[in-house]
This record gives structure tokens, C-alpha cells and sequence, in this order.
């Protein structure tokens, strides 16, 4: 006869190989035993559509393309190149630009580069699909393609002549840009022959009276290369100039009373120019700028280069007439001179 603990063993054996088959069962399917009941697992957390990244632009689309406009831009003005204020700047010439009253100018201003080594690549007007596009000016290691515009000083419509960087500074070539060597030292004279001159100042590419320049093989190398967007100083400059009534292409007719600086915002220094033209500057300011005539920009050989008024008539006039009638007026002021000079012939 079996003992009572040996009965309880015989029949506690089933139960507890039915309790091992139940827990291998559970782990197998993923269950849960809560107070002998298998609960199933949580479901899975539902799926999230996330949307594809847009399709890159296309090929075709101008993506350096600022503002657009229904008509041309009005021919460049004639203006003179007021001197490099500091030795590093580069220059970077004057343009048209778009705004809720139409056309007006960004004058031509000296900047400084973001860094040493890159050069200046000028915006231009594009015509396009039957409207007229800017494309914008940037920095980079080589100039550009910028429509073969002809914006003078050193820009011809292709590539920069106006200086170059040897090592760490920027030599200026006296032949196309206005220096004073007792400001700047590294310079050099080298003649530019231009066979882009433009007669009539054209200011975009492409459509009737347009440009028809095409970019270059190295123009089209230097478009794939890192640009650097214009500099803080040169957007305040852009910013300052469309705030300017004055500078509206519908009331200077074309004729910017303020076509260059010599800094960015500095329209009203003593070295800022007027085109020719327009309102005339201070005489001071005519002979200190050098002057960017439509066939020689400046360049020696030129009829009018060297001469302190050229591109200034209007202030080559003030200089001889303003004169003479000041002295007439000063002359009858004092009626005793007039009353002795009679008294005199009378005797």
C-alpha cells in the first residue's frame, strides 16, 4: 500500500506536465497566462505614411533666377568709376533692378569679398520664354557667364580684366579701373582690347535688341563651381537703392543721379558720381572719377580718358559758367564805386 505523499505525487504528475505544456505553449505564441487565462499580445502599432521628397527641379528652370519682368530694362547708363577707397576691395559694377514702381538702378559700388581668391560674377537680364529674368551676381573662384553684358571697367562681356589675385591680394589694372596708387600699391598696366563694345548700352541677353552671347566652355565650368551669395553689405546696398524715388528709371529717364559709390550705401559720399546726363555732381566729384565712356570705358587712346570732366560735361559747364555771373553779381553791390567811376569821366 502506496503512502499518502507517494499518492500525492501520482497525481500531481499530470497536472504538472499539462502546466509545462501550457507555459512552452504560451511562449511559443506570444500569450500571456493572467490568473490561469492566456491573454493575446497587444497588436502591432499601426503604419505611418510618410510622403517622398519632392522631384528636384528641372533642368531647364533657372534656379539663380530672382524677380521677372514684362519689358526690357532700360540701356546702362554712362557713369564714371569713382576710386578704390580701400586696396582688397573689388569692384562691382551698377545694374537695373526690378520693383513695385518698375526699373531702378543699384549703382556700381567697391566691395569687399567674402574671402581672398574670389571674384565678382555681375546679375543680368535674360530674356526667357517670352518675359525678361535676373539672374544674380555671386562669388566664386572664376567669373562667370553674366548674358555679355558689357558693363565696363574691366567687365567687357566676357570674363574680368579689371585685376587679378597674386597670393593672398588683388592687383589692379590701372588701364581699366580707377586707383590711386597712394592708396593702393599692387598694380599693373595692361591693355584690354574690347571687342564687346555696345553702342547703344544694351543691359540683358537675348530677345529684340538683346545680347546674343552664349556662355563659354569656361564660363559653363565656372557655373558648377561653389558660389558664395552676395555679401550682407551688398544686400543693404540693393535694399538702400530701391527705397530711393530717385532712382527710378520713370523719373531719372535712364540717367541715375547716383550711378556709383565708392562703398556700399554710400550715396551720398563725396566721391559718389551721377550718370552723364543727369543732375550734376559737385566738381570735386567729377575730377576724382575715372571715367567709363560706351566705346573705350576708360582705357587710354581714348578721346575722352584722363580728362577730370569725362563722362561730366554737365560739370565741366558748371565749372566755366557758374563763375562769371557769381563776379557780375558781386560787382554792383557797392553804389559808391559806380558813383565815382561817373564822377571821374564827368571831370
Amino acid at each position: 500500500m502506496l503512502k499518502p505523499w507517494q499518492n500525492l505525487r501520482v497525481v500531481l504528475a499530470p497536472l504538472a506536465g499539462f502546466i509545462l505544456t501550457g507555459v512552452a505553449a504560451t511562449q511559443l505564441t506570444g500569450c500571456v497566462v493572467r490568473a490561469g487565462v492566456a491573454v493575446p499580445p497587444p497588436p502591432p502599432p499601426p503604419r505611418v505614411y510618410v510622403a517622398p521628397p519632392p522631384p528636384p527641379p528641372a533642368a531647364d528652370i533657372a534656379v539663380d533666377a530672382d524677380v521677372q519682368a514684362s519689358e526690357a530694362p532700360p540701356p546702362l547708363p554712362d557713369y564714371a568709376q569713382p576710386p578704390c577707397p580701400v586696396e582688397g576691395y573689388l569692384w562691382t559694377p551698377g545694374y537695373w533692378a526690378w520693383g513695385v514702381g518698375g526699373y531702378y538702378w543699384v549703382p556700381g559700388t567697391w566691395v569687399a569679398p567674402p574671402r581672398v581668391g574670389l571674384l565678382w560674377t555681375p546679375g543680368y537680364w535674360g530674356y526667357v520664354g517670352g518675359v525678361y529674368m535676373f539672374h544674380a551676381g555671386y562669388w566664386g573662384p572664376h567669373v562667370g557667364f553674366y548674358g555679355g553684358v558689357n558693363y565696363g571697367f574691366g567687365y567687357t562681356g566676357v570674363g574680368f580684366a579689371g585685376g587679378r589675385w597674386v597670393g593672398g591680394g588683388f592687383a589692379y589694372n590701372q588701364a581699366v579701373t580707377n586707383v590711386n596708387v597712394t592708396v593702393v600699391h599692387n598694380t599693373y598696366n595692361e591693355t584690354v582690347i574690347n571687342n564687346n563694345v555696345t553702342v547703344n548700352r544694351v543691359s540683358f541677353n537675348g530677345g529684340a535688341g538683346g545680347t546674343t552671347a552664349a556662355p563659354t566652355a569656361q564660363e559653363r565650368l565656372a557655373a558648377q563651381e561653389q558660389h558664395v551669395p552676395p555679401t550682407q553689405a551688398q544686400h543693404a546696398h540693393v535694399q538702400q537703392a530701391a527705397t530711393n524715388p530717385a532712382l527710378l528709371a520713370k523719373n531719372n529717364s535712364g540717367r541715375p543721379s547716383i550711378a556709383a559709390t565708392p562703398r556700399p550705401g554710400a550715396f551720398h559720399a563725396p566721391e559718389a558720381v551721377g550718370a552723364h546726363g543727369a543732375a550734376p555732381p559737385p566738381p570735386h566729384q567729377a575730377a576724382m572719377a575715372h571715367a567709363n565712356r560706351p566705346a573705350g570705358n576708360g582705357m587710354p587712346g581714348h578721346p575722352n580718358a584722363g580728362h577730370p570732366n569725362a563722362g561730366h560735361p554737365a560739370a565741366a559747364q558748371q565749372n566755366g559758367k557758374q563763375q562769371p555771373k557769381q563776379n557780375a553779381a558781386k560787382q554792383p553791390k557797392n553804389p559808391e564805386n559806380g558813383k565815382h567811376e561817373r564822377e571821374t569821366a564827368q571831370r
